[in-house]
């Protein structure tokens, strides 16, 4: 290990992520027109030096120098006295030079009114942003829901890259406030590689059509095979009958979204107690509330395996409290009182704050009673 490598290691200083070269769009390719202007200009170059040097004997520099100042018409004058043919020379060096400028200009101006190198250096420097993400989301397909989604995922700092194929991406990420986003297919290996879906968290897919969605979680379960990660993806998806959301579960959905069912549920809610807020609305989805709401997972060798709740003593450690608990065969058990067994692989629905549910999930992670017991 050389010096600047443990100097690195020693101040911790490590090198921002960059994406796979494989994934930038191609650069070098657009500059092909160019190719022909360039090539003029170092043929007229070397044609120019060798004249002067031929026709009236200048030094190698001073003919460089002289080629240079006339080619791009600087109108500098002669550097020394020029024969008559030089002269002529100096005529045709400074026509030659006009066409290759004009001919470079027209060139330019063609390929930047098809803004195709301006689009690529764009997606590649979102490219470097995207890879320097982790516990994102990636959000598929650009409609009302995704807007609405991406909003609330903005207002909770939770990081997001939204992928669509639509022409006008560049338009509607700086309308609606996209700081990572991807013009692509949604469903492709090349766009889940883009999007650094191997960082992520999951993936929401929220389309209307229910052929896009299954694309979206077909895709995204092989994807973990093939490169073998260690954890699956939380994938959310959406769906507008009961059977279709029993499809994309069995596809491996985690969670599927009906608005129908959730808009008719909301309703009935409000018509059947119009007097009373929505209290997770109130108290859960606000950002200026401490209060949060989420199921912890009890592994089969958490010290807290068949021992009744009250033993656990989250309350009192934690300041959190268990309103809910979720059986490994699905039943689920509201409010249960303190002699209730927290089984193996059950979900524990705990409210508190951010800071108490942490410090619920590594309580339930260990494998030892806790040393805090003794004290409580």
């Amino acid at each position: 290990m050389n010096l600047l490598a443990r100097i690195r290691k020693f101040i911790h200083w490590e090198t921002p992520p960059k994406p796979e070269v494989r994934l930038l769009p191609e650069f070098y390719g657009h500059l092909k027109p160019f190719r022909l202007p360039l090539i003029l200009t170092v043929l007229i170059m070397l044609i120019g030096t060798f004249g002067y040097m031929l026709i009236d004997d200048f030094p190698l520099m001073d003919a460089i120098y002289q080629t240079g100042i006339t080619f791009t018409t600087v109108g500098y004058g002669e550097i020394y006295p020029i024969s008559q043919a030089g002269r002529i020379f100096t005529i045709t060096l400074i026509i030659a030079g006009f066409a290759v400028f004009s001919s470079a200009i027209g060139t330019l101006v063609s390929e930047l009114n098809k803004g195709v190198i301006s689009r690529v250096l764009k997606e590649r420097r979102m490219l470097y942003k995207i890879a320097r993400l982790k516990n994102h989301f990636v959000v598929c397909f650009h409609n009302d829901y995704t807007i609405e989604v991406t909003k609330q995922l903005r207002k909770n700092h939770i990081p997001f890259v939204v992928i669509d194929h639509r022409e006008d991406m560049d338009e509607l990420a700086k309308k609606h406030k996209y700081p990572y986003y991807l013009q692509a297919e949604p469903h492709t290996e090349v766009a889940m590689l883009k999007a650094h879906l191997s960082s992520g968290k999951g993936i929401i897919t929220l389309s209307d059509n229910i052929a896009d969605n299954i694309a979206i979680i077909a895709s995204v379960r092989l994807f973990e095979k093939e490169h073998l990660l260690p954890r699956p993806y939380y994938i959310i998806s959406s769906a507008e009958s009961m059977s279709d959301v029993e499809k994309l579960k069995k596809l491996g959905a985690d969670t599927v979204v009906s608005p129908t069912k959730l808009t008719a549920q909301r309703v009935s809610t409000m018509a059947a107690r119009p007097d009373m807020e929505n209290l997770l609305e109130e108290f859960l989805y606000r950002n200026d509330t401490p209060l949060d709401m989420e199921q912890v997972y009890v592994p089969k060798f958490s010290w807290m395996v068949l021992k009744k709740l009250r033993e656990s003593h989250l309350r009192e450690i934690a300041n959190v409290s268990v309103v809910g608990i979720t059986k490994k065969d699905g039943k689920f058990v509201t409010m249960p009182k303190g002699d209730v067994l927290i089984t193996s692989e059950c979900s524990l629905l705990v409210i508190g704050t951010q800071q108490g549910i942490s410090m619920t999930k590594d309580i339930v992670m260990k494998r030892k009673k806790p040393e805090e017991l003794k004290y409580v």
